[in-house]
C-alpha cells in the first residue's frame, strides 16, 4: 500500500513539474517592444528585423508605439508588465525619462534591454547600437576630406532630439574631430528633433539667417533629406551628410543629393536585440554592450 502510495505521489509530482514548466516556458515566449516612433523609416525597419527574428525563433512579439512621448512609453511599459511578457526591449524617447519606465519593470523582475538609444537611469541588462560616437567622427572626417584645400570651412549642424543620447554622442563624435580644427567653423547648430519636416523648416531659417557656409551635417537622415529640399529650393549647393543609412536616405546619395550617410543596420539592430532579449528572459548572460558595425555610404 505504501508503495503504491509512493508512486501516486511522484507521479502527481511529475504531472504538476511538467505543467508548472509548460506556464513558464510559454511566459517566456513573449517579449515586449517599446519604439520611440514608426514615423521614421529606420525605427520601421529595427521593427521589421526584431519582428522576423522572434518569429523565427518561435516568440511572440508584442510591439507598442511611443510616439515620441514619454507617457506614452510608461503606459507601454505598465501594459507589457501586465501581459507577463519574458523581457521588454525599449527604445527611449528621451534617455532620461525613459528611467522612470524602466524602473517599472525592474520592480516587476522583468529584464529591460534598450536599442539605439541608452538609458541614463533604472536597470538595463543590455544595449544594442551602433557606436554613436565613432560615426560621428566618420561623417566629420568625411566633411573635412571632402572640402581639403579650403582655407576656411563653415558647417552647419542639425542636432537630433535634446536628451536622446543618439544625438548626444553622434555630436560627441562630430565635434572631438571639427573642434580641434583652426580653420573650421560650426557656424549654426540647431535641433531638428530627428524630423524631416523640422529638418527643412530649421534649415530654412539658417539659410536666411546664415547663408554662407559649406557643408551640412544632419544626425539623422531624416534631417538631411529636409535640408536638401531647403537647399535645392535656395539653388545653394553644399556637401550635406545624413546618419542612418536609411532607404530614403541611400537614394538621396545615389541621386546626389545627399553626400553621405553613415549608415547604421536598423535591421540587424532589431534582430540583434531579440537574440539577447530571449537569452535575458531566460536569465542567461548577456553583454551589457553590444556593438552594431556601421560604414560610410556614398556615391
Amino acid at each position: 500500500m505504501k508503495k503504491k502510495l509512493l508512486v501516486v505521489i511522484s507521479v502527481v509530482v511529475l504531472v504538476v513539474g511538467m505543467l508548472s514548466g509548460c506556464g513558464s516556458t510559454k511566459d517566456n515566449k513573449k517579449l515586449g517592444m517599446i519604439v520611440s516612433t514608426l514615423d521614421n523609416p529606420f525605427f520601421v525597419s529595427m521593427k521589421s528585423g526584431a519582428e522576423k527574428k522572434a518569429k523565427s525563433m518561435g516568440y511572440d512579439l508584442v510591439v507598442l508605439n511611443s510616439r515620441n512621448d514619454p507617457a506614452t512609453e510608461r503606459s507601454n511599459v505598465e501594459d507589457l508588465v501586465q501581459q507577463g511578457v519574458g523581457a521588454i526591449i525599449i527604445n527611449p524617447t528621451d534617455s532620461d525619462a525613459v528611467a522612470n519606465s524602466i524602473k517599472v519593470a525592474n520592480d516587476s523582475k522583468i529584464p529591460v534591454l534598450t536599442v539605439d538609444r541608452q538609458a541614463n537611469g533604472g536597470k538595463v541588462v543590455s544595449f544594442i547600437a551602433s557606436d554613436n560616437v565613432k560615426g560621428g567622427k566618420m561623417a566629420a572626417e568625411f566633411i573635412l576630406n571632402q572640402l581639403k584645400g579650403k582655407a576656411n570651412i563653415k558647417i552647419v549642424e542639425l542636432q537630433g532630439t535634446p536628451g536622446a543620447s543618439a544625438s548626444r554622442d553622434r555630436g560627441k563624435g562630430f565635434h572631438e574631430v571639427v573642434d580641434k580644427k583652426s580653420n573650421v567653423k560650426v557656424v549654426a547648430s540647431q535641433a531638428a528633433d530627428f524630423d524631416r519636416q523640422k529638418g527643412l523648416s530649421v534649415m530654412e531659417n539658417i539659410i536666411q539667417s546664415k547663408p554662407e557656409f559649406d557643408a551640412v551635417f544632419a544626425q539623422n537622415d531624416e534631417m538631411a533629406l529636409g535640408a536638401v529640399k531647403a537647399l535645392k529650393s535656395a539653388n545653394k549647393h553644399v556637401v550635406v551628410v545624413g546618419f542612418d543609412g536609411t532607404s530614403d536616405g541611400e537614394k538621396s546619395v545615389k541621386a546626389g543629393d545627399m553626400t553621405a550617410t553613415v549608415a547604421q543596420q536598423p535591421v540587424l539592430e532589431g534582430e540583434t536585440a531579440i537574440e539577447n532579449a530571449i537569452k535575458a528572459s531566460k536569465k542567461q548572460s548577456v553583454e551589457k554592450y553590444v556593438p552594431i558595425n556601421i560604414v560610410l555610404f556614398k556615391k
